[in-house]
């Protein structure tokens, strides 16, 4: 059950940052145009990382995250797990220094950014107290 609703939380976070990707690409607004804010965090000067919209990172992260997770589902392997768990960590850590940024630094708000960010840490969330009920389990 964990993996069905850890793999529905990376397929919104695909989605949201297709939206996005495609936005950019397209010089196209995906959030409403009367909202500055998805503008003034897409064109600051941290939207990009080594050169790359961080849109496209999101796309390719989050299409890896879902094939890996689905894969995990119809075919369970203790590596596929802990490659979940390390990359919902890392993830998680990232989300939580791009609402940094967006509430500190840019002063502005992108809901598609945060269905992205909130949804690592919702699935940061259900990794951690999962491992914690399984540990305190087998202490048992």
């Amino acid at each position: 059950m964990k993996y069905k609703i850890l793999l529905i939380l990376f397929v919104i976070s695909l989605i949201s940052s297709g939206l996005l990707a495609y936005g950019g690409y397209n010089n196209t607004e995906v959030c409403n145009p009367d909202s500055q804010g998805c503008s003034a965090v897409s064109l600051s000067d941290y939207s990009t990382t080594f050169g790359i919209n961080n849109n496209y990172y999101g796309v390719v992260i989050f299409l890896f995250m879902s094939i890996l997770t689905y894969s995990h589902i119809k075919n369970p392997k203790k590596t596929k797990s802990s490659i979940i768990k390390l990359g919902v960590t890392i993830g998680t850590i990232v989300s939580l220094y791009f609402i940094y940024l967006q509430q500190f630094i840019i002063q502005a708000w992108c809901k598609y950014c945060l269905i992205v960010d909130f949804s690592m840490i919702v699935a940061f969330g259900i990794v951690f107290f999962s491992w914690r009920r399984k540990r305190k389990w087998k202490t048992r």
